[in-house]
Order: structure tokens, then sequence, then C-alpha cells
């Protein structure tokens, strides 16, 4: 029997074209690591479309990955784009590349070996994914995730629980690891940079969600990436987590971004959530203070306010 591809669905055995959209800031150490394991994967990859909007450029970095034989096209900005910008250009760069598979990567994560992208599109073609996903393992840990998931109603991070099921269909975490078919962007855009830092995947998923786009997560790959265990704090018995970022400016901004996708995406859910789960956190806290903070940023989202660059350092 032969295989044919779906229409307007391009192949996505292990031959496809790939290219990776990737950013960094700052963390040259990180980022020569991903490069180290980008060029160690079985299945080729094109280019690395490489957006460095950090303070110190990594052109050191992206010599030597070059001399070692990868293909990399650097994209410097000066202006802090933050991680939406960044994957935005990034992405642009990638599908502008003729690309026919797209796979995202921050500077912080790595594929944890190399047979992640061969797999990733192995998996894209015998479920005709338009986007499949690794799990995302803790650089510190790598048997437990860096992002939860929700199984059976209930929150785990327990890697060898979601290895065992194999395939996870309609689950996904952006953006670490995400391979994702070029025409996607053409369907639902690029991740919006006025999101800055945080609330951009959220947004994400919910357009792919809305175009009825096809998604999952591939359990028997990973990405390696720092984890992010102690901004969550799970009341209720876990059946809420509420996430308290570090700094002041992240708290700003996930706050007022959670606000504003929950109206913006008309989730009740999420704003039943938001108003319950954070004054709880914040008052059996006794932190008055972080409540305040919290009020303001959230009510600037509910209006679309607020948003722009980081304030000068």
């Amino acid at each position: 029997m032969t295989e044919h591809t779906p229409p307007g669905r391009p192949d996505t055995a292990p031959h496809a074209a790939v290219a990776v959209a990737a950013v960094t800031y700052d963390r040259h150490e990180e980022l020569a690591q991903l490069l180290r394991s980008l060029a160690a994967q079985t299945a080729p990859i094109r280019t690395v479309a490489l957006v460095d909007s950090g303070t110190r450029p990594a052109t050191d970095v992206v010599d030597a990955a070059t001399a070692a034989g990868g293909t990399i096209h650097y994209l410097r900005s000066e202006a802090n784009l933050g991680g939406a910008g960044g994957f935005a250009f990034a992405i642009l760069a990638a599908v502008a590349s003729g690309a026919e598979w797209i796979w995202l990567m921050d500077d912080d994560g790595h594929p944890e070996d190399g047979r992640c992208l061969a797999e990733l599109l192995k998996a894209a073609h015998e479920h005709e994914l338009d986007i499949v996903s690794p799990l995302v393992a803790a650089t510190s840990d790598p048997s437990r995730l860096s992002f939860n998931f929700r199984i059976n109603g209930l929150l785990t991070n327990d890697r060898a629980t979601l290895e065992a099921r194999g395939y996870l269909p309609d689950m996904v975490h952006f953006f670490n690891g995400a391979l994702i078919r070029a025409e996607v962007f053409s369907t639902i855009g690029l991740p919006d940079m006025k999101f800055f830092i945080r609330g951009d995947e959220v947004d994400f998923l919910a357009r792919v969600r809305k175009a009825g786009l096809k998604y999952g997560t591939l359990a028997t790959v990973a990405v390696r990436h720092p984890a992010t265990w102690s901004e969550m704090k799970p009341i209720f018995g876990g059946f809420i987590t509420p996430v308290i970022p570090d700094g002041d400016f992240k708290r700003f901004s996930y706050f007022r971004n959670r606000a504003y996708l929950a109206r913006k995406h008309r989730n009740l859910r999420w704003f039943g959530a938001d108003v319950v789960g954070f004054p709880y956190y914040f008052i059996t806290q006794r932190d008055l203070k972080g409540l305040r903070a919290w009020f303001a940023a959230y009510s600037a989202g509910l209006r679309g306010t607020g948003f722009g660059p980081p304030p000068s350092s």
C-alpha cells in the first residue's frame, strides 16, 4: 500500500527540511551547549536562525559552532525584543529559509540526545500532526519535568508517568523544543511581542486550538530546561496553582498578561482561577504588598494597558 502525504501537508519523514528558530540573551555557556546538541542530531537541520538580543553579543560562541560545521544565521538585535519578539524574528528567518518545519529552542534548553528531532518528525508523520513537542525535563533532575501536566485531573511532573504513555494527544508546552509546520505561522500568526516575557506561549496555544490544528507531545524524547518549581504555589490540594515569578518586572508582566489573555480569549475558567487563587495566596502569606501589586497589574491587563518594554536599568 502506497502512503501519500495529506493535501497541504509536506512530507514529515526524517529527511524533511527543518530549520531551528532560537533566541538567546547573555547565556553564552548554555547557548554553546544548545548548538552542540543541535549539531549532534541524526536528522539534518537546514539552518539555525539565532536571534541575539543580549548585552554581550554571542559572536564567539556562534563562530566556534560554525567552525565545527554548523550552519547558523546569526541575527543580532540591538533592542531587547524579549522572548516573544525574539521568537517572532527567529521564526520569520527560519520560515524564509524554505524549511517545512520550524524547531523552536530557547538558549537555556537543549535536546537531550541526538535522536530527538528524528523521533519528533516520525511522530508528526504517524499522527499527522501540525505541532509536536518533546517532554521538557528539568536540567537539575531529569526524572522530573520542568512543567506540569494534568493527567486525569491531577498535576504531575513525574517523567516516568508520562513516558509510559508514549504519545500524549492534545497536550503541548511551548516553546521549548516544539516542532511546528511552517504553514502554521501563516495560519495563526507569530508569537505576539506585546507580551515580551511570559504569556506568549499561552496565547499561541489558544490560537492553535481555535484554528483546529492537531498537536501532541511525544513522551519518549526530551529537551532539558531549567525548572521553575519554586514559582509554583499549589493551593486547595493542587486544584489551583498560582505562579509567583521572582522579580518585580516578571511579576507585573505575568499578572498583566494573565488578565489580558483571560479577556482576549474570553476564558472564564482562567479568570475564575486567577481572581480566587492569587488573592488567596497573598492573603494567606500575609503579603498585602504583593496583593496590591497583583491587583494593579491584573487590572491593567483587563483594561489592555501597561504594555511596553522593560524599564531601563
